[in-house]
């Protein structure tokens, strides 16, 4: 198996950052992204102005509005917000062959279903070979060829190997799991948990607050995590504590950046209004606690955040009752 041609779709900051890091290692890449300034700027100016300003891309990186361009990738890396990844995949359907993986790259749950992303995609693509590629992660830092480390999930032992070793670079180390669920779900509860953080940080409540809820939500993760059938030790991998421990302690992630300004007293809608990123984790929260009620998992530091994401409690509030609640034994 080789993955010489690689589609990307997505022209946001780590669909941008994922193709110029595959174009430097010497693939031949082609991203499509839905706005025409993004692609008028890749192809004619080598930047992305937009959502990954103040970094020069590679003039070998070519983007397209047109899906069909993507049609004889070798594989697709499907970067699109997870709220949006059920048109996208369907619109993708007709153009990817039976035997071109498809990785997964977004994190979230859809709000209005509870499905993980690589579940959307198997609906929507039916017999696709898939697999998911999560972990700790800045699409800036990526971008500029720090050194990182990400997990690539799929079932196909195979087929997982080769996408690791061939998407993988010197700057961007790759591991092989074959834990599909803990992969995804360890990227899609950190972003909750990350505005949790940011909450704490904004109201100015110290460190000791701080590593206790990063700490505490991440025992919501393992519970949850559990309940759905991954792995302990992919739990504790990059793809859940990894991420966790950088989403929740820079200001550099959407997630907690929203949280620290929820902390400090914006409204939602304030600072949602002054972003072209989505946040993925202000949709998750109530995905994953719907989740969480259905399956009868404790998570309350994820239940409080999404209470003051739906204006039904205040911060002081919410950090008063999770202060309140009943001594217990750690688990």
């Amino acid at each position: 198996m080789t993955f010489d041609r690689i589609g990307v779709v997505g022209g946001g900051a780590w669909g941008t950052a994922l193709a110029q890091t595959l174009t430097l290692a010497g693939r031949d890449v082609i991203l499509w992204a839905r706005e025409s300034d993004v692609v008028e700027d890749i192809n004619a100016r080598h930047v992305n102005r937009t959502f990954l300003p103040g970094i020069d891309l590679d003039p070998r990186l070519k983007a397209t509005h047109d899906l069909a361009d993507l049609g004889t990738a070798d594989a697709i890396l499907l970067v699109a917000p997870a709220q949006h990844t059920r048109t996208v995949s369907a619109t993708l359907q007709p153009v990817v062959s039976k035997d071109v993986p498809v990785i997964v790259c977004a994190k979230g749950v859809e709000q209005g279903s509870g499905q993980l992303v690589a579940q959307i995609v198997s609906e929507t693509i039916p017999g696709v070979r898939l697999a998911v590629l999560s972990g700790p992660s800045f699409a800036a830092d990526v971008a500029r060829g720090f050194p990182a480390a990400l997990t690539l999930a799929c079932r196909n032992e195979a087929l997982g190997r080769a996408l690791a070793e061939q998407l993988g670079d010197r700057q961007l180390r790759l591991y092989w799991s074959d834990d599909v669920v803990g992969v995804e779900l360890g990227g899609a509860l950190k972003n909750v948990l990350a505005i949790a953080a940011g909450i704490v940080d904004g109201k100015g409540l110290g460190a000791s607050a701080h590593a206790a809820l990063v700490t505490r939500g991440f025992a919501e993760m393992r519970r949850l995590g559990k309940a759905l059938g991954a792995r302990p030790e992919t739990m504790m991998g990059l793809s859940g504590f990894g991420d966790l421990v950088l989403t929740a302690g820079s200001p550099q992630s959407r997630n907690m950046s929203l949280g620290r300004a929820l902390g400090q007293g914006e409204t939602l809608d304030a600072v949602l209004s002054k972003r072209v990123a989505v946040t993925e984790g202000v949709y998750t929260a109530a995905a994953v606690a719907r989740l969480a009620a259905e399956k009868r998992i404790e998570m309350p530091i994820t239940d409080a955040v999404h209470a003051i994401l739906e204006g039904r409690t205040s911060v002081d509030n919410a950090i008063a009752d999770l202060m309140k609640r009943p001594f217990k034994a750690e688990d």
